[in-house]
């Protein structure tokens, strides 16, 4: 169920308010129809947050459709990711799960009815040859050779088609509308195309398959659609969707398009993303870098924030570019109020307190989110040996570094006043392997009883009683804003970032060993992590950077 706090006003949704003030439905239903050749990403988001909302919030349903008119490409395991990520998205189709391949048996009556009636033809043209007959927007096209055969002679020839006595490509039911449209897709389309193609559903039940545009508007008449949201590209085939309707005399679903995701930084064509994991550019559909719903899921981001996201974005007719800094924003916007707070040192550096007891080991408290009260807080071990971050000392550092440095105090958070006193380096290399501190006793749990202050605070774990854990830090996945929009010639992989991904080895707090898997956190002062619920296991948590804290979208906005 959509949880969000307030409904979004946009045209789609006038609209159909406005036919249900006229009387035109009694009852709202959407369908969401994905085709199952690939998994999917933040902008079936979109579409998704619609259907189903606009349904929802019009007590009415949303049927989820698999359109699986192209059997190469489709499998049952893109349909059970399909399901699997809109359940997790937060929606629920009940018992309105539907499949094209059901209804090829009525397809397949409504073409015969369309050829007798001379309305559609056999053609035997390949589809270059056609695609020469059919001219440009700017001038008319040349009819087929074969648009006149006799209605007779073709429904011989497409009963012969289904009965499998054709070559592949050797004949193609078209449609017959208008050679002289300046709208492309009137111009005699293709409705059928013969396809010796085993389908995961039908088998080889079939040779022949209709094509999306025909099989679709058939799809919601046959289901009742009332209302079938499409992204802008299937404008310009309104018309056609319209035609085949009232030439079949059957319900007419009334079709609207929206402008769809466009996203900085990312690509949103499943082609494009079919070749980044065929091509192990990524690793698997999953990969945390991919802007599918189980990558983002799997990085860590939550249902609420990429609904939220969608909402921000809005819904319009003109198509524009989001910044991905505001999908970032959301999800850091969210976790700020909900993710607890733990030590995570990302490179790690060993400090000792010289003046600390040997043996001794004691608890400080720390709390879980200063943003919810509610958090309460947890105990953390304090040693004579902890980690810091590498960056968080400088040997030699500027006046206005008010971290770590020789001779200069900081408070460790939650725990006491430390003061540099000595540097241990390596004598081969001369890196620094170990700073050396003392502490002042009265100042437990970062405050000075005599009231001094201390500009810089750091973070740390008890070297002792740390958790190994491997993080994975992942940047942009392309490093041009817009990787489908390259100088000609040049392939969007070209511009992949070779620094998307880093993997480092860290140390974290203890009490993060019974974290279940899925479980997100703010590393204090690093950011947004997860762990990650495919690569953790018994060796040690996996932890997935979900964003860094710095939030660039937040700052945009607070300068316009």
């Amino acid at each position: 169920m959509n949880d969000d706090k307030t409904t979004p006003s946009d045209f789609i949704r006038d609209i159909v308010a406005e036919d249900l003030k006229a009387g035109k439905h009694r009852d709202i239903v959407t369908r969401f129809p994905p085709e199952p050749n690939g998994y999917l990403h933040i902008g079936h988001a979109k579409a998704l947050c619609l259907d189903f909302g606009v349904a929802e919030e019009n007590n009415g349903v949303c049927h989820l459709r698999f359109d699986d008119t192209n059997p190469e490409k489709e499998s049952t395991e893109y349909v059970e990711a399909i399901k699997e990520d809109i359940r997790w998205l937060g929606f629920d189709w009940g018992d309105h799960l539907y499949f094209a391949a059901d209804y090829f048996e009525k397809m397949y009556e409504y073409a015969v009815k369309l050829i007798s009636d001379g309305k559609a033809y056999i053609c035997s043209l390949t589809p270059e040859e056609f695609k020469e007959c059919r001219g440009v927007p700017t001038r008319p096209g040349n009819p087929s050779p074969w648009r006149d055969r006799p209605a007779e002679e073709n429904l011989d020839l497409f009963k012969r088609m289904r009965a499998g006595e054709f070559e592949d490509g050797s004949y193609v039911l078209r449609a017959k509308i208008d050679m002289a449209s300046p709208n492309l897709h009137m111009r005699d389309p293709a409705l059928y195309r013969i396809k010796r193609a085993h389908h995961y559903r039908t088998e080889d039940k079939w040779c022949i398959y209709p094509t999306y545009d025909f099989a679709h508007c058939i799809e919601d008449s046959i289901e009742g659609i009332t209302h079938s949201l499409c992204s802008q590209e299937f404008e310009v085939h309104r018309p056609l969707y319209d035609w085949i309707l009232k030439e079949l005399e059957v319900y007419q679903s009334r079709q609207i398009e929206f402008a769809r995701l466009n996203i900085t930084y990312t690509v949103l064509s499943k082609r494009k993303l079919v070749r980044l994991v065929e091509e192990g550019h990524v690793n698997g559909w999953d990969d945390p870098r991919l802007p599918t719903l189980s990558g983002l899921r799997r990085r860590g981001f939550t249902p609420s924030a990429i609904r939220e996201f969608i909402n921000r974005v809005g819904l319009t007719k003109v198509e524009s570019l989001t910044d991905i800094a505001l999908l970032d924003h959301c999800i850091r916007e969210e976790l700020n109020k909900t993710a607890p707070r733990v030590m995570g040192v990302l490179d790690p550096l060993k400090l000792v307190i010289d003046n600390y007891p040997e043996d001794q080991v004691e608890e400080v408290e720390a709390i879980n989110n200063p943003e919810d009260a509610s958090a309460g807080s947890r105990k953390l071990p304090f040693s004579k040996e902890l980690y810091i971050e590498k960056d968080d000392f400088r040997e030699e550092a500027p006046r206005k570094f008010y971290r770590l440095k020789p001779g200069q105090e900081v408070r460790l958070r939650y725990g006491y006043f430390v003061t540099c006193t000595e540097v241990v380096k390596d004598e081969g290399t001369g890196e620094i392997i170990e700073v050396h501190c003392t502490y002042d006793p009265e100042t437990k749990g970062g405050d000075s009883p005599d009231g001094r202050k201390v500009r810089g605070t750091i973070h740390w774990v008890s070297a002792a009683h740390a958790l190994d854990a491997e993080i994975r830090l992942y940047e942009r996945l392309f490093t041009e804003e817009r990787p489908d929009d390259l100088p000609e010639g040049q392939d969007f992989t070209s511009c992949l970032n070779p620094d998307s991904l880093s993997v480092i080895s860290a140390k974290v707090e203890p009490g993060l060993a019974s974290a279940t898997l899925g479980s997100r956190f703010q590393f204090e002062r690093k950011g947004y992590f997860s762990i990650d619920p495919v690569a953790s296991s018994a060796g040690g948590p996996v932890f997935n950077r979900i964003v860094p804290l710095r939030d660039s979208w937040s700052k945009i906005q607070k300068k316009g």
